[in-house]
């Protein structure tokens, strides 16, 4: 039982890897994700692979299911018991508007108001008894959601992140009247500040439970029935996994599953092949997301919002997702101009080219036009696809009121979507003060490698690293992250009053925590690894800055100095008459997985003649050489085309690219 298999469910593909350590083999396997139940989709790549269940040591698996039930509000009926007048705590918010101008506006919290009941209990800031709870209301209030027909409980009191005692109380009671084991404490997914945050937080970990519940078991008992009878990870939006028996309980630490793994391969591969700092492209089929690595670290942030008044803060990679990916439709907008996404073909019925169907133009389609993939060989495609009918659709459609023909309106379409795509790009360096310039752009997705080195010369970076496997990369992700465990605990006090045997106490107990959850999956570890850090700010801001701890014992001037040096680094100023606030503490338990060789993923061969296609470029049309990737030479200059099982990579004009030890291409961008 060697075999280790990553599976990632995408929007449009579901991939999968499975590797042998033991014997350096690989085996692929790419299908059409199944929107109605992941799970099918993951089964069938399965199959693809022809290794038997009983002989996979692991299963990894990135799941988009709850990001996709929060996005489309296909959510358990939840309930919400609070401290009394704090009901509206959720809708009220931050007193933003869902549209920046004008009177009218459209927000629907999670849980509506009339499940939304209040107890007498009250906590102070400082987490002294105001109010004693009042156990039977907690009874009625439990009994009275339950017969109201909600499958998912949140308990949320005011203040719980600095006294708990009320809501475990509370937790007790609820599991001992609810019908199921849905029962959410704010606490105990988020022991931080801010009520309407923690709230939001626990009310989707509510939500979204019973769906990824019933999920993974469906999952699970299919994978037992076939035989498999080992671990089943799940991939963590915070770049990490947890064991399949836990996931849930957690449930809204899989939000943004599947871009984390794909950042997490990136920073896996860049630093092995020697480029520590990374900005991560990820183009799919659905959407694009970007990531930025330092030091071979993704970046984590807690700050995340899924859509509009739903802040989810636990740790999680720091990706930025805009709607431009290879099957994102374009259209004539309501001015007459060319627009692309963030609507989407998905994978039924697809991009036109696809032949399942699919009737408008996307940017799959484009390429198509622009000679930049093969109509005989695109993946999941039967038989050869139409380039004429596409172009003329093209030139009918859309290039008829804007004056273009099929081609012109192909080019026009890459175009505005490299656009949008370099903006995302922006959003991750430049608007956080990093020079693209001083990275390598690290592209994957099915799509990335078509568009990184336009995106690349518009942005300036120098190098592109495009991976062996770039269409499976984010299934890499899943099998070569770690398990991880994040914690959070709020102190709130001046640095220069902090209580730092506090201090100490909380991370120590944060460890303990992570080691106890570690040691309950029981999946094999090489060891042990932990990341401290502080949420920190000046006294009066509610900007917050993160800092990273070098352990647990830290001195008040090392946390002021810390603090100082990342303002300095942020904005550029001294602010040293103001004192610092020490917010929030966090620590990472990290339990090390065995380290993967990337040279197993390598399949270079003798190199071979290429054969030529007419590809568009700006500037027209050129004979076009065409390489298989397992064929190249070891050095080649653009323009150029290179093909493999999960996708094409363009090379521009005045390009150069090398082959690397571990069968990465470096490209040289003019």
């Amino acid at each position: 039982m060697n075999w280790i298999a990553g599976v990632d469910v995408g929007g449009t593909f579901t991939d999968l890897i499975a590797l042998d350590p033991a014997t350096g083999e690989a085996r692929l396997a790419k299908v059409p994700t199944t929107a109605e139940n992941q799970a099918f989709g993951v089964l069938q790549a399965l199959e693809q692979l022809r290794v038997p269940l009983r002989e996979l040591a692991l299963v990894v698996h990135g799941t988009t299911t709850t990001t996709n039930a929060l996005l489309e509000r296909k959510l358990a009926i939840t309930g919400l018991v609070t401290t009394r007048g704090f009901r509206d705590v959720l809708e009220l918010g931050r007193r933003t508007r869902p549209n920046s101008y004008g009177l009218r506006g459209w927000f629907e919290p999670l849980i509506p108001r009339e499940l939304r009941l209040e107890v007498p209990e009250r906590m102070d800031a400082e987490g002294e008894v105001v109010t004693p709870l009042d156990e039977e209301a907690v009874r009625e209030a439990v009994r009275h959601l339950a017969a109201r027909g909600c499958e998912s409980l949140v308990i949320h009191f005011l203040h719980s992140y600095i006294n708990p005692a009320h809501e475990r109380r509370a937790l007790e009671i609820a599991r001992d009247l609810w019908p199921n084991g849905y029962v959410t404490a704010g606490h105990t997914v988020l022991s931080e500040y801010r009520e309407y945050e923690r709230g939001v937080t626990a009310a989707v970990n509510a939500a979204v439970q019973p769906i990824l519940d019933r999920y993974l078991k469906t999952l699970a008992d299919e994978l037992k029935s076939r035989g498999f009878a080992n671990d089943l990870l799940v991939m963590q939006g915070n770049g990490g996994t947890v064991s399949a028996t836990l996931a849930a309980g957690a449930a809204v630490n899989t939000v943004m599953s599947g871009p984390a793994s794909g950042v997490i391969a990136a920073a896996y591969s860049a630093s092995a092949a020697g480029f520590p700092h990374a900005i991560t492209y990820d183009m799919g089929g659905t959407s694009t997301d970007v990531g930025l690595v330092l030091d071979g670290i993704p970046q984590v942030s807690s700050e995340l919002e899924i859509e509009y008044a739903m802040p989810v803060h636990v740790p999680m990679v720091d990706v930025h997702t805009i709607g431009a990916g290879g099957g994102s439709i374009a259209f004539l907008g309501e001015d007459g101009m060319l627009r692309v996404g963030p609507r989407s073909a998905g994978a039924h019925p697809g991009p036109m080219c696809y032949g399942r169907g699919g009737t408008e133009p996307t940017i799959t389609d484009a390429n198509l036009v622009l000679g930049r993939l093969n109509a005989g060989s695109l993946l999941g495609v039967a038989g050869t696809a139409d380039v004429k009918s596409i172009e003329a659709t093209f030139a009918q459609r859309l290039g008829k009121p804007l004056g273009l023909d099929g081609v012109g309106v192909a080019a026009a379409i890459v175009r505005i979507a490299n656009d949008r795509m370099a903006g995302a790009i922006r959003m991750v360096s430049l608007a956080r003060g990093h020079d693209p310039r001083d990275f390598v752009l690290f592209p994957f997705g099915g799509a990335g490698p078509l568009h990184a080195a336009a995106l690349a010369r518009e942005l300036g970076i120098p190098k592109l690293l495009i991976p062996m496997r770039p269409g499976i990369t984010n299934a890499l992700g899943c099998v070569v992250a770690d398990l991880r465990h994040d914690f959070v605990n709020t102190v709130n006090r001046p640095v220069q009053s902090v209580d730092l045997e506090q201090v100490r106490s909380l991370l120590a107990a944060q460890i303990a925590e992570g080691r106890a959850l570690l040691a309950r999956e029981g999946v094999a570890v090489n060891g042990v690894r932990l990341l401290h850090s502080a949420d920190m700010q000046f006294q009066g801001q509610s900007h917050i800055l993160t800092v990273a701890l070098p352990g647990t014992d830290v001195s008040r001037e090392a946390l002021q100095a810390l603090f100082d040096k990342a303002y300095w680094d942020r904005f550029g100023v001294e602010l040293p008459e103001i004192r610092a606030v020490l917010v929030n503490l966090h620590t990472a338990v990290i339990g090390l997985r065995p380290r993967l060789d990337l040279k197993v993923l390598s399949d270079r061969g003798a190199p071979q003649a290429p054969r030529n296609r007419a590809a568009w470029f700006e500037g027209g049309w050129r004979s076009t050489p065409v390489f298989q990737r397992h064929g190249l030479p070891p050095e080649l200059a653009g323009p150029a085309i290179i093909e493999q099982l999960d996708c094409t990579t363009v090379l521009e004009p005045g390009n150069v690219a090398r082959v690397d030890a571990l069968g990465n291409l470096i490209v040289e961008v003019n």
